[in-house]
């Protein structure tokens, strides 16, 4: 306890401090609320619900969750197979760094021309966000497999299944997570600009809608809401890295 407050405390004094330097900013200066509400004017809009925020937040969770777990599955098969074949690692890995370095706000209006405005295209992009870093830390998880004990396997008749279920899985554990745990924060990011660029319903769509309004304070309530939703997705991750990684050494984890 004394360890996990000694974590905990500093972050928590730093944002204190921060949120005490912005409500007496706002107040000193007496900055109008639609160009930057104080703190206590986003706390009063999130006890009131901000305009029915909470309905459009469960909208955005489902959405999130939905294309976190199609995006996660599509970054882990992929890598296992440019990890089992070779050829196709060197001829589809420079593709894979080419996708993400087109912006996904650039190519959502693509897809929504392409696959409408229904859920699929909002999947496709969460699905972009979140499969690369997956990828990525899976293969090169799968790549830093102990020599010593991938010969000794070898050495005693092992086969490629084997091999692959009892040393190079459980050694890419800890990357695969690593990546998963990013994908997890992204996959919020995602589900909120396909929300920005069509949707009746989800966080981007309210601050759509706020932002046409002017309520600056709403539009605050709603990027907390964001943070909140990501670092719950990150927390949830590991804890369920926690509890499957049980050999990893306390001080790596």
């Amino acid at each position: 306890m004394r360890r996990w407050w000694s974590l905990v405390w500093p972050p928590v004094v730093a944002v204190l401090f921060f949120l005490i330097v912005w409500q007496l900013c706002t107040s000193l200066f007496h900055i109008e609320d639609w160009i930057l509400p104080s703190p206590a004017d986003i706390a009063k809009q999130t006890a009131e619900g901000g305009g029915d925020l909470w309905g459009h937040a469960l909208a955005t969770v489902r959405l999130t969750l939905e294309g976190f777990i199609i995006g996660t599955l599509v970054g882990l098969v992929l890598a296992l197979i440019l990890h089992l074949i070779p050829f196709l690692k060197s001829a589809l890995y420079p593709l894979l760094i080419l996708s993400q370095n087109i912006p996904t706000i650039a190519l959502a209006p693509l897809l929504m021309i392409w696959f409408g405005f229904g859920l699929l295209p909002k999947l496709i992009v969460i699905t972009l966000v979140c499969f690369f870093p997956v990828a990525v830390a899976t293969m090169g998880g799968l790549k830093q497999t102990d020599r010593m004990m991938l010969n000794y396997m070898r050495m005693i008749g092992a086969n490629k299944r084997q091999i692959f279920a009892k040393l190079e899985l459980p050694h890419a554990l800890p990357s695969i997570f690593s990546g998963i745990k990013i994908a997890a924060t992204y996959s919020v990011m995602g589900a909120v600009i396909a929300e920005w660029i069509g949707a009746d319903k989800g966080i981007g769509y309210y601050m759509m809608l706020q932002k046409a309004g002017y309520r600056t304070d709403r539009m605050f309530v709603a990027i907390m809401l964001i943070v909140a939703l990501s670092l719950l997705m990150f927390g949830l991750i590991a804890l369920l890295e926690k509890w499957l990684v049980r050999w990893k050494p306390k001080q790596e984890s």
